[in-house]
Parts: C-alpha cells; sequence; structure tokens
C-alpha cells in the first residue's frame, strides 16, 4: 500500500493548554513581509523621527508595529486588541525586527505627545512610495470619458465627520472637576442636526480609477478644510508631474464642505464638481428668472422612481470675485429643499440650498435633497 505521508514529519500531542493564534496574525505576516521586501520599514525607522523623553528604549517603528496590527486586526477596541496579542507579542514585534511590545499607556504617551512632523514626514513617506511604482503594468491610470470624448482624471477629495459618542458624567461635590479624553482631538462641530456635536473631521484624498490613497488629514471639529484642500492640491500635482498626465484633464470630485466661493482660487488651475452649501444662491435674479422656464433635462436613476427636472444657468456669479459660473438646479417636487451645481471656466461646483429666502418665493419649484453631479455638461463648447 502506497502513503502519501511524509516520514520526515512527526506529529506530537500534548495535553498542556496552548494559546491559539488569532485569526489576524497571518495576514499581519503578510504584510509585513510585503513592506520589508519593499523597502518600507526601512525607510521608516530611517527617516520618521520623533525624539521624546518618557518612551524608554522605544523608537517610532514600535509603536507603528503596534498601529499596523491593530488595524489590520479588526478589534473593537485597543484593549481587546492587547488581550489577543499579548500570548504572541515577543514573535508579533519579531516580524519588524523588534524585541519588545510598548504597554498599552507608553502608546497613550506616544499618541498624546506626538507633533506634526513626524506625521507629515508619514506621509510624504508613503506618498513617495506610491508615486515609484507604476499604477499597473502597461501603466494605464484609467480615466473618464465624457459625451464629447473627452478622457479625464478624477480624484476624489472628501471631508468626512464623525461625532464622538460621549456618556453623561455625574457632577457632584464629592467628585473633582470632570472632563473627557476626547476633548483635546474633537471640537463642537455640525453633523446636520440641529444639536451641536463633538466630532472630528477626516480629509482623504484618492485617485477614483485605481483607489490609491494620496493622503489622509484629520483635524478637530469640522476642520483646516482650506489647509487641507491646499496640501491634496500638492499631492495630486506631484502625481500628475510624475506620470506625466496633463492637467487641463484632471477632475477634482470634492465633498460638500468645500462647497462655498472662497475655494474658487484654490481650485482654478483644476477641473472640478462639488456639492456646495452657499444657501444664498438661489436667490440671485437670474437664477430665478431661469426657474421660471421649463426645465432642460429630467433625470431618474435606475435604483428609484425620483424624477428630477435640472434647469442649466450659465454665467451665474459665485464667491467673492463673482466669477461667472454655470449653475445646475436639480427640482423635486415634493421636497422643500433645493440644490445647485456650479461649472466655471471647464470646472464644475454644486451647491445645496435651502434658505428661508428660497422657501418663501413661490414661483420655482421645491428641490430636493439628492442630486447627481453631472460631470459631461463641464465641456462649454
Amino acid at each position: 500500500m502506497t502513503s502519501i505521508v511524509d516520514s520526515s514529519v512527526h506529529i506530537h500531542t500534548s495535553a498542556d493548554l496552548a494559546p491559539c493564534p488569532p485569526p489576524w496574525f497571518g495576514e499581519v505576516v503578510l504584510l509585513v513581509t510585503h513592506l520589508k521586501k519593499q523597502g518600507v520599514l526601512t525607510n521608516l525607522s530611517e527617516r520618521v523621527r520623533f525624539a521624546r523623553r518618557r518612551f524608554g528604549c522605544y523608537e517610532v517603528i514600535d509603536f507603528l508595529a503596534v498601529l499596523f496590527g491593530y488595524a489590520i486586526s479588526g478589534e473593537r477596541t485597543l484593549e481587546e486588541f492587547y488581550e489577543s496579542l499579548q500570548p504572541f507579542a515577543v514573535p508579533f514585534m519579531a516580524l519588524f525586527d523588534r524585541d519588545r511590545l510598548p504597554a498599552r499607556s507608553t502608546l497613550s504617551r506616544f499618541l498624546a505627545a506626538l507633533t506634526e512632523e513626524p506625521v507629515e514626514a508619514l506621509r510624504m513617506l508613503f506618498l513617495d512610495d506610491l508615486l515609484a511604482r507604476p499604477l499597473t503594468h502597461d501603466k494605464q491610470p484609467g480615466g473618464l470619458v465624457d459625451r464629447a470624448g473627452n478622457s479625464w482624471m478624477v480624484f476624489d477629495i472628501d471631508g468626512t465627520r464623525e461625532a464622538a459618542r460621549q456618556r453623561a458624567l455625574p457632577q457632584t461635590d464629592e467628585l473633582p472637576p470632570s472632563f473627557r479624553r476626547l476633548d483635546e482631538v474633537c471640537a463642537p462641530g455640525y453633523r446636520g442636526r440641529k444639536r451641536g456635536e463633538v466630532v472630528r473631521t477626516r480629509t482623504t484624498v484618492s485617485q477614483a480609477h485605481s483607489h490609491q490613497w494620496l493622503g489622509t488629514f484629520g483635524n478637530r471639529g469640522n476642520g483646516r478644510y482650506r489647509e487641507e484642500l491646499r496640501k491634496g492640491l500638492v499631492a495630486i500635482g506631484r502625481y500628475l508631474t510624475t506620470h506625466h498626465l496633463p492637467q487641463e484633464r484632471t477632475l477634482l470630485r470634492l465633498d460638500g464642505q468645500y462647497g462655498n466661493g472662497a475655494v474658487l482660487s484654490d481650485v482654478a488651475s483644476f477641473a472640478f464638481v462639488t456639492r456646495g452649501k452657499d444657501y444664498h444662491l438661489l436667490d440671485h435674479p437670474l437664477l430665478q428668472a431661469r426657474l421660471h422656464l421649463p426645465p432642460d433635462q429630467f433625470q431618474q436613476r435606475p435604483e428609484s422612481q425620483v424624477v428630477r427636472s435640472l434647469y442649466d444657468c450659465p454665467e451665474i456669479p459665485v464667491g467673492p470675485d463673482q466669477t461667472p459660473c454655470r449653475v445646475v438646479v436639480a427640482t423635486h417636487p415634493s421636497l422643500a429643499k433645493r440644490r445647485v451645481q456650479w461649472a466655471s471656466r471647464g470646472q464644475g461646483w454644486s451647491t445645496n440650498c435651502s434658505s428661508r429666502t428660497c422657501r418663501n418665493t413661490p414661483a420655482p419649484p421645491a428641490m430636493s435633497s439628492n442630486c447627481t453631479c453631472i460631470v459631461a455638461p463641464l465641456n462649454r463648447h
């Protein structure tokens, strides 16, 4: 009888209890092996520096190893991640060529003391690594083709606000003054509700076709959106220069956080489409006159029965400099909110309007709260 069992393999059993590696440990091994092969871990150790006392023998790479593992593990809290990692702390840190796992308190002190310089160095390191590699073997970055047959390279700049959950704290004379740990990283912000909330904003920059991340920025409250937008444009400019892509065929899809006239000067050299927030735009006489006429087109999504009427309003002055822009208004007969899209010099912009002045105007139809940005009409010719 022929057996396929290798005689060199010996199986031993024992009654002693042995911990089982967590299910995500294998994924960490694959990721770290790839990062070592690409030289990313070496660059992290050499280029990202942060000197501070009370960190003992730890380096930045020690804390980055913990954050990498925590992100991959999918554990709900850092405490649960440490509990599952503790029996395998030595082999886990050995993957990063380190010999000691930082305690949770040490990691907390490191994150609390971290400054902007090492974070920016880490961001630039990942961007340099991204730009050093071709998109595909045939170097085809993808693109979007409009109705006129023109190809566009699309980038997404999105600002996401997330509310921080805060439980009620008791306040009595016997207890010390209450404070929350999230106060240092969050601030009051607006997420579309009437009551105030403590939020944190994250802005991401990505290439829409390959889903490559060019940058991510986080700030307290509503964030520093103009500063983050300029940093994102710098990263996009480096991306276009590295891959020899024309800037005049680059389209930015901006989040509604950038939907006001102040950002016109920042994105003047790019074509862009965004949801806006200048609510007073619908009060303009030219736009009000256009809404009295029949719509230019009707729009209906396949997954919805809602039919929207589109009104094309060219040459509407927008922003402090009164820049002439193209405005596309999408109306819905059942809701009282209004949404507008702008386009200027081959650029697109949209805004969500629901001011009282607009509601009190009887002639224009009511606007919907949802509308899809239309890229095709951006080409004015």
